[in-house]
């Protein structure tokens, strides 16, 4: 039987190290990549702003004092995540055109999104994340005007809006913070430690500062993500973990009058809040170790699919990989790694729980 975690031992290296996949890897290309992932970034998402004020101005939208336009709550919101979901392609392209190897190693050491493993994941999130959330909402909040349900007729059209757009978007900083940033470190060292730790500051940071606590559960929330998503050879368990945070977090806001103009992010977390949420956090990890060491995917999921590596090395050696079937054991390389990544078949032994 294979699952996650097996996956992770058949791979000719870990998700980590994946930048390295390619026989034209260079040291320079991930400091390259990440420059182009900067720049492109910042152009993708000043194109989706300038394309929707440009059509939000010839539908008659009122301008404000800056000079863009007043689309109201639902759609503003719309906007910020389509700009945050762009940074996907850009991520794909950095990792293709510059990384010279396939964009889909950059998902998962099968060179491709796991979907049934990603709708597991899914799973295994929402009762863990509704039941925190619930807790959450019983917490004593600050002195204010009482939240009023914003209708059915504000709601249920933000609630379709965010159920497309919120995995988009949780996706994309999943792809450039666990995904390019961890494989660009990763690139340069053979332990995980050292590529989690920088993408989980960087992480933090991007959402801003607000309090101690809250910029502490953002770093906790990326070290864990980035964790899974080394454990389980993909960032299919981070996505699922993010995707469903933000969506319950998204509607939360949405459903209450002018929920969606708040601009509190998770960085402005109390310290209660993040107590909960820790704790989430764990019993969400805990079930996709449970579910990763049990469920066995279809052929294909988790194994690589067939193809010959040709690796960096003196010999400059190629490994050929195949696929398992149900219940076969996992595939083996047909010849000893040389090179770089030589020994990183063992690298997943200093990562299990204790």
């Amino acid at each position: 039987m294979t699952d996650p975690l097996a996956a992770s031992a058949a791979a000719p290296l870990a998700h980590h190290r994946m930048a390295r996949f390619s026989a034209r890897h260079r040291w320079w290309r991930p400091v390259l990549g990440t420059g182009f992932l900067a720049v492109a970034c910042v152009l993708a998402a000043a194109l989706v702003y300038g394309l929707g004020d440009a059509l939000g101005a010839a539908r008659g939208y009122p301008e404000t004092p800056d000079g863009t336009v007043e689309f109201g709550p639902v759609t503003s919101t719309a906007l910020d995540l389509l700009a945050i979901a762009s940074a996907i392609p850009v991520v794909l392209l950095a990792v293709r055109w510059i990384g010279r190897r396939p964009a889909g190693t950059v998902s998962s050491v099968t060179g491709s999104l796991r979907w049934r493993w990603l709708g597991w994941c899914v799973l295994a999130a929402l009762p863990v994340l509704a039941a925190t959330t619930g807790v959450m909402l019983l917490l004593p909040t600050d002195d204010g005007p009482p939240a009023r349900w914003a209708g059915w007729e504000v709601f249920g059209p933000a609630l379709a809006m965010l159920v497309v757009l919120v995995p988009l978007q949780a996706a994309a900083e999943e792809y450039v913070f666990r995904g390019w940033l961890t494989q660009a470190v990763g690139a340069f060292f053979r332990s995980p430690w050292w590529a989690l730790v920088p993408q989980a500051l960087l992480f933090a940071a991007a959402h801003g500062w607000g309090t101690p606590w809250g910029f502490a559960d953002l770093a906790v929330f990326a070290m864990v993500a980035g964790w899974l998503t080394v454990r389980t050879g993909g960032l299919e368990a981070a996505i699922g973990l993010h995707a469903v945070n933000n969506l319950l977090a998204f509607g939360l806001s949405a459903a209450v009058v002018d929920g969606l103009k708040n601009d509190d992010t998770a960085a402005d977390a109390p310290w209660q809040l993040v107590a909960v949420d820790l704790v989430g956090i764990a019993l969400y990890t805990a079930a996709v170790l449970w579910l990763a060491r049990r469920r066995t995917p279809m052929v294909g999921e988790i194994t690589p699919h067939p193809r010959t590596l040709a690796l960096p090395s003196a010999q400059d050696r190629t490994v050929s990989v195949h696929p398992s079937e149900p219940g076969s054991a996992p595939a083996q390389a047909t010849a000893p790694l040389a090179g770089p990544g030589a020994s990183d078949t063992t690298r997943y032994d200093d990562l299990r729980p204790v």
